[in-house]
């Protein structure tokens, strides 16, 4: 369970800085932890695996107080308290300072979703006048995928369990995914199949992605929404031959600052919009997370203290 408790600011250490948090993204990973699902993870424990914030003391020598920074996994939450609280102890390797004039909700829902679709988009390696399938469309990742996608020029569809959600899938293509192969729904848009799927659904869909995709195509599994395990995965009966099947996790770019920043400027300029749907207080941390679970949103929740 989720409890608001009053606990002493950590005392900062050689290698950490304290992070004043304004605002934590809400990730389905720290809804699994809550659940029992992170056997690593030891209880109690202050969840959230990114944040955004200032600086408040720092034994960084390349950075001030009073920084504007973000931090986003490398067990932040998991090993250590993370970001669902006032101030986060954290390790100078996952700072990453960014210049922004964003508010800090807008701000605060950028940092895993985003460096989450940028990672696995770089990872399908997308070229101009593709075409891109993404599987969970109205997850924030699914969402920013969409809006980093659509910035390149890249023709995209995606799906929702949710006829309700429609309209908040900003696509070229909205399809209701309910459950059955999306073979009949993707075919009657590209005939040969998209070049590649970036699946979120994960677990329950991914050997479906493997048969959606062209032949040579790529399938990048990058969300585990229904679960972390392909149970009976036969590779060699279920991948076609010279088709491909990656992932993309999120650590992969922890401490990345430039791609940070990047995203940032992006979203600042009105390339991409940050898909921001819910802001709550940490006193509501609990409605936050029932909101999760009964997959209300269509984008990014965050909280801020």
């Amino acid at each position: 369970m989720l409890e608001i408790r009053e606990v002493p600011i950590p005392a900062v250490r050689p290698g950490w800085s304290l992070v004043h948090v304004r605002g934590a993204g809400l990730n389905r990973a720290e809804l699994r932890t809550r659940q029992g699902h992170s056997p690593t993870v030891t209880f109690p424990r202050v969840l959230g695996i990114e944040c955004v914030g200032t600086l408040a003391e720092s034994t960084d020598p390349a950075l001030t107080e009073g920084t504007t920074v973000a931090a986003v996994m490398g067990e932040l939450g998991r090993q250590f308290d993370g970001g669902y609280a006032e101030y986060a102890l954290v390790p100078n390797a996952l700072l990453m300072p960014v210049e922004t004039t964003l508010p800090w909700p807008e701000l605060a829902a950028l940092p895993e979703t985003f460096m989450t679709a940028q990672g696995a988009l770089d990872t399908l390696d997308l070229e101009p006048g593709h075409r891109l399938l993404i599987r969970g469309g109205t997850s924030s990742v699914g969402m920013a995928a969409a809006s980093l996608a659509a910035a390149y020029g890249i023709e995209t569809a995606a799906t929702t369990r949710h006829e309700s959600k429609l309209t908040a899938l900003t696509t070229d293509h909205a399809l209701i995914d309910g459950g059955a192969s999306l073979t009949e729904s993707i075919r009657a848009i590209w005939p040969s199949g998209p070049d590649h799927v970036l699946d979120l659904v994960g677990a329950s869909t991914a050997v479906d992605s493997l048969s959606l995709v062209r032949r040579g195509g790529t399938v990048c599994v990058a969300g585990s929404l229904s679960g972390w395990v392909i149970p009976d995965l036969e590779p060699i009966a279920m991948i076609p031959s010279g088709t491909k099947l990656t992932a993309f996790h999120s650590d992969t770019l922890k401490g990345n600052a430039p791609v940070l920043q990047r995203i940032v400027d992006a979203v600042e300029a009105g390339r991409c919009e940050s898909h921001l749907d819910r802001v709550f207080a940490l006193d509501d941390i609990v409605a936050a997370h029932r909101a999760m679970e009964a997959d209300e949103g269509a984008g990014k929740f965050v909280v801020v203290p």
